[in-house]
């Protein structure tokens, strides 16, 4: 059950409408519970049902969203309150396991031990006074994200792209490389899910030896909207106690935020709603906001969040798109022009951005570097045109160069993946600031502009290149 038996009240109502996922309820005993307190269904099922307080109707009805599937309820079963919000499971005993929105383990594992401590999955955020701010880099041994977009231990990062650009292994890439490297604990969250993606991801951590320290938070693409609704607020209060009784550095992942907005725009048209810009929910900046102000870092443990954003038909203006970047500190956007181009990870160096490129914080020479770098980007972007109308020849000189480096940077920034290896054969590769540093102001110094570009393609550091270079040079004189 969500909460101990001992913790139910003797309030009890009984069903009286049923809308799919929003259920009316006419209450008998007592005061209306409060406005997002869980209510039990006592139903003829085996599968739990929980309700959770939307809204009062009148002072005996009240309307409640269902986090499980209504499927066979009917008008006049009994419902009762559970004495406060949805208490999900927390602390050492969620750890290696994959559990639903209302903590139930989905793994046909053991059941969690009884005297597992909960916590309710509404809370309010730490205080602006014991907040703590990021200025701390957060190393990913990626590339592109190092140089142009880095990401501050305690912020918050964001993925957008389209479907099929590379979100989902990039978030799985990101969880090989900061368990590796940071020791600290994951929490991950999918949101709408497919159920392919939650088995692939459960036996993929399963045979790499990091989900002993993760945690698996899934509401599912066939789960009712209420699931999805709320699975990011039972990830993030598992991640919360990690933060705040343990002192435990958090790696929070969620991957698609979309579909939390999706799931609140179905409870919004169900609950009757005149919808918003685009059809979205009224609500839309509210729900976002009381989710990504939650996600916060206190002194002595911090909360890095990670999340993968689906950009509908890959319009950047849609409004859940610019409601969810306003809160993010690094901003990485996935390129389908990329990636039908063959750069993997198909991160736009152009539209990324993050607040701790800054000299103060990743100090003169990153920054200098990452300028360059995104000068001759953005030229060589304004010359496309020109060298498809005329070809390259017809550029003065200095385009030229700008050109010549440009595709060789591009082809530096691409990457091999730990998680791809088993479709693609290639070895995995992390890459240290420093190294990437260097490759990428050799590059602009134009140590590379006689090098084959292929050499530059699909590797780690510049040396690999250069073995590649010497290599493809003396087979050449062979």
């Amino acid at each position: 059950m969500a909460q101990d038996s001992p913790g139910i009240s003797s309030d009890s109502g009984s069903v009286i409408g049923v809308r799919g996922a929003v259920i009316d309820v006419r209450w008998q005993n007592g005061p209306l519970p409060p406005i997002d307190a869980a209510l039990s269904v006592r139903w003829d099922r085996p599968e739990m049902l929980v309700l959770e307080v939307h809204s009062h109707l009148d002072t005996q009805t009240l309307r409640a969203i269902a986090l499980q599937a209504t499927s066979g309820l009917a008008r006049g079963t009994q419902v009762q309150a559970l004495g406060g919000p949805l208490a999900v499971p927390v602390g050492d005993a969620v750890l290696g396991r994959l559990l639903d929105v209302a903590g139930m383990p989905g793994d046909l594992g053991p059941a969690l031990p009884p005297d597992t401590p909960r916590r309710p999955i509404h809370a309010a955020q730490p205080s602006l006074s014991a907040a703590t701010s990021a200025t701390e880099i957060f190393e990913t041994g990626i590339k592109v994200i190092d140089l142009l977009a880095p990401l501050a231990q305690g912020g918050k990062a964001a993925m957008f792209g389209g479907a099929g650009v590379g979100k989902t292994v990039l978030v799985m890439e990101l969880i090989h490389a900061t368990v590796e490297k940071y020791k600290g604990i994951s929490v991950f969250a999918g949101i709408g899910e497919r159920s392919r993606e939650g088995h692939e991801l459960l036996t993929e951590m399963q045979g790499s030896g990091v989900l002993p320290r993760t945690v698996l938070v899934f509401g599912q693409m066939n789960e009712p909207p209420g699931a999805r609704f709320r699975v990011p607020l039972t990830a993030l209060t598992m991640a919360e106690h990690f933060r705040d009784q343990k002192h435990q550095n958090v790696l929070l992942l969620m991957d698609n935020v979309f579909r939390f907005v999706q799931a609140g725009a179905e409870l919004s048209s169900l609950l009757g709603r005149l919808p918003s810009r685009v059809g979205y929910q009224p609500t839309l900046a509210s729900e976002v906001a009381a989710l990504q102000e939650r996600i916060a870092s206190v002194a002595g443990a911090s909360v890095t969040a990670i999340q993968a954003v689906y950009v509908p038909a890959d319009d950047f203006t849609d409004p859940a798109v610019t409601a969810i970047s306003s809160h993010m500190d690094s901003i990485i956007m996935l390129s389908r022009k990329l990636a039908a181009e063959g750069f993997y990870p198909a991160i736009d160096p152009l539209a990324s951005s993050s607040v701790l490129l800054d000299p103060l914080v990743v100090g003169e020479t990153h920054y200098a570097v990452a300028e360059q770098a995104r000068e001759t980007l953005a030229r060589f972007a304004e010359l496309q045109d020109i060298i498809a109308l005329l070809g390259v020849e017809e550029l003065g000189a200095a385009d030229r160069l700008i050109v010549k480096r440009a595709r060789r940077l591009q082809r530096f920034l691409s990457q091999p993946f730990v998680v791809t290896e088993a479709f693609t054969g290639t070895k995995g590769r992390s890459v240290s600031r420093a190294e990437t540093l260097a490759g990428c102001q050799a590059i602009l110094n134009g140590e590379t502009d006689e090098w084959a570009e292929s050499s530059l393609y699909m590797i780690g550091t510049l040396d690999e290149a250069r073995q590649k270079e010497a290599a493809a040079k003396t087979g050449q004189t062979a």
